[in-house]
C-alpha cells in the first residue's frame, strides 16, 4: 500500500484542506448561511431531536469513511487523514488571527459566491487526488465510485436533501442563500476533480 502514496499527492491535500480552511473560517464562520451535507443534517437533529452534532457528527462521519474504506481502499483513507489533519492544523492557524473580511457579515450573497469558491476548490483538490476531508467528501466518492455519477451530482443530491429538511426550521432566504453556496461548490469541485494530473490519465 505505502508504495502507492505519492508524497506530491500528500503536499496537494495538504494545500487543498488549507484552502477550504481559510474559506470556512473567514468566510462561512462570519455569514451564518447554513450548509447541506452532513453538517447541515447534525444541526437538524439538534434542533428537532435535541442530538448533539458532536455525537451525530461522529457518526456520520464515521459511516461516511468506512463506506470509503470499502469502496475506494486503505489509500482513500491515508489520503483522508492527511488533508482532514491539514485542514485541522490549517483552521487552527486562521484562528490566530482576526478574519480578513469580517463585512462579509452582512453580505450575504457574496459570502455565498466566495465561500462556494474556497470550498469547492479546496474540497476538490483533495478529491482529486483521492482524499477526503470530511464525511461529505467521503459520502460523493463512494457514491460517485458506486453509482458512476459524477461526483458534483453527488454533493447536489445530497446537500438539496439536507436543504429541504432544513426548511422545517430555517427561513426560506436563508436556504437560498446555502443552495446557491452548494449548487456553486458542488459543480467547482466536479470541475477541479476532472483536471488531468502531471503522470496520471484524466479520469471520468
Amino acid at each position: 500500500m505505502l508504495s502507492k502514496i505519492k508524497i506530491s499527492s500528500c503536499i496537494i491535500a495538504v494545500l487543498g484542506s488549507a484552502v477550504q480552511a481559510f474559506g470556512l473560517y473567514n468566510i462561512h464562520a462570519l455569514s451564518g448561511v447554513t450548509e447541506g451535507g452532513i453538517l447541515g443534517l447534525t444541526l437538524l437533529l439538534e434542533h428537532w431531536f435535541q442530538i448533539s452534532p458532536s455525537v451525530s457528527g461522529l457518526a456520520a462521519n464515521g459511516i461516511c469513511y468506512v463506506m470509503g474504506w470499502k469502496l475506494l481502499g486503505k489509500v482513500f483513507l491515508v489520503y483522508s487523514a492527511i488533508a482532514s489533519a491539514g485542514f485541522s492544523i490549517a483552521y487552527t492557524i486562521c484562528e490566530q488571527f482576526e478574519p480578513l473580511w469580517p463585512q462579509i457579515a452582512d453580505m450575504p450573497l457574496a459570502a455565498s459566491v466566495l465561500g462556494a469558491l474556497f470550498i469547492g476548490v479546496g474540497a476538490g483538490i483533495c478529491v482529486r487526488i483521492g482524499g477526503a476531508t470530511s464525511g461529505d467528501d467521503a459520502l460523493a466518492m463512494s457514491l460517485s465510485h458506486l453509482l458512476h455519477v459524477r461526483v458534483q451530482w453527488i454533493y447536489l443530491a445530497s446537500d438539496l436533501l439536507v436543504l429541504v429538511l432544513s426548511l422545517s426550521y430555517i427561513p426560506v432566504r436563508r436556504i437560498m442563500y446555502s443552495l446557491l453556496t452548494v449548487i456553486l461548490s458542488g459543480q467547482i469541485i466536479g470541475i477541479v476533480q476532472r483536471i488531468p494530473l502531471p503522470g496520471r490519465e484524466k479520469k471520468n
